[in-house]
């Protein structure tokens, strides 16, 4: 773990084994978060929803924190074998799939399929990391060597 790492999530985060998180991250989300994941440098893993935007009258800095009103965003999930690039945010409530890569200042506001490169701001999609037969053949190595991939109907593809 990086230094100036901050990992706060308002009811449970859990972390999988062999995650590596660089220096100036931020991740302040419930959900989940799989085996063998890199989150780069100044990546951020955050709430959408923190403060109720809707209070007329009350200035933003004055409004209150959703988790006092029952508002808080869905799990955020990111599946095993993930690369979260540099400086990339990924919004809550949205799921990774396992595989995928986001790329370096990437802002991921909707859910990102297994096997699938994304970039830009925002996110879409670039291309894939791994063609079938080479994705199968990945995914068999790693399920051998004990890292826990999602399900195959999670995967959006034939895990």
């Amino acid at each position: 773990m990086g230094e100036r790492v901050r990992i706060w999530a308002p009811r449970s985060l859990r972390i999988g084994n062999h995650v590596h998180i660089g220096s100036d991250v931020r991740i302040e989300v419930d959900g989940s978060i799989g085996d063998h994941v890199l989150v780069a440098n100044r990546s951020a893993i955050v709430g959408r929803r923190d403060h109720d935007m809707r209070v007329v009258g009350t200035p933003i800095t004055a409004t209150p924190w959703v988790g006092t009103t029952n508002a808080l965003s869905d799990d955020t999930i990111i599946g095993s074998d993930v690369w979260i690039g540099f400086g990339a945010v990924i919004l809550s409530g949205v799921s990774v799939g396992d595989s995928a890569v986001i790329a370096a200042g990437a802002v991921v506001t909707k859910d990102v399929d297994a096997n699938t490169i994304v970039a830009g701001n925002p996110a879409r999609i670039v291309g894939t990391r791994f063609e079938e037969v080479a994705l199968q053949e990945h995914w068999s190595a790693l399920r051998s060597a004990g890292v826990r991939l999602r399900s195959t109907q999670e995967n959006g593809g034939s895990a």
